[in-house]
């Protein structure tokens, strides 16, 4: 189905256990801030609204896209070895098309960045950046008519939590 024709962000409520005691980081872009802001927002809300308890959502800010790898890192590296470390890491972006090729540049790097972080601390490090031709686009995706890429991202770390 193509995606102006749906909201991206309905799911089904599927009983994630008790969340009192996860622990997941948010690492989130100041770039294009009105669209992480509300990304953020999605995000924190789902992760509360499915259990969790909200002292338990460590949030990071970080100055664009290219710096969430960083700052995942940064997450998962500090508590590493404690019992406090993280269940899951977040990282919401967005990256809007501009003239040159920086877009493309900066849309790999994070997401490759993301992906080996997942792969080297064995834990879900969640993918929640937008990558769009145009603002009108993003601001559609993070709580417009398609929906909130922050609630799909919550709610994949949570799937993936559980699924290990």
């Amino acid at each position: 189905m193509a995606t102006t024709l749906k909201n991206l962000s309905e799911y089904t409520r599927s009983g994630f256990g008790d969340l009192t005691q996860t622990r997941v980081g948010i690492v989130v872009s100041e770039w294009n801030n009105e669209i992480t802001n509300a990304l953020f927002q999605g995000a924190f809300g789902t992760l509360v609204e499915e259990g969790m308890n909200p002292q338990n959502i460590i949030v990071k800010t970080v100055p664009g896209s290219f710096e969430l790898t960083h700052g995942a890192q940064q997450l998962l590296h500090s508590t590493q070895d404690t019992i406090y470390a993280f269940d899951a890491v977040i990282c919401l972006g967005c990256v809007i098309q501009g003239e040159t090729r920086h877009f493309e540049f900066i849309c790999q790097a994070a997401a490759n960045g993301i992906t080996n972080l997942s792969i080297k601390y064995n834990k879900p490090v969640v993918f929640g950046v937008l990558t769009t031709d145009n603002e009108q686009q993003a601001l559609d995706r993070s709580g417009g008519k398609h929906g909130n890429k922050g609630v799909e991202a919550a709610i994949t770390a949570l799937k993936m939590m559980i699924k290990r």
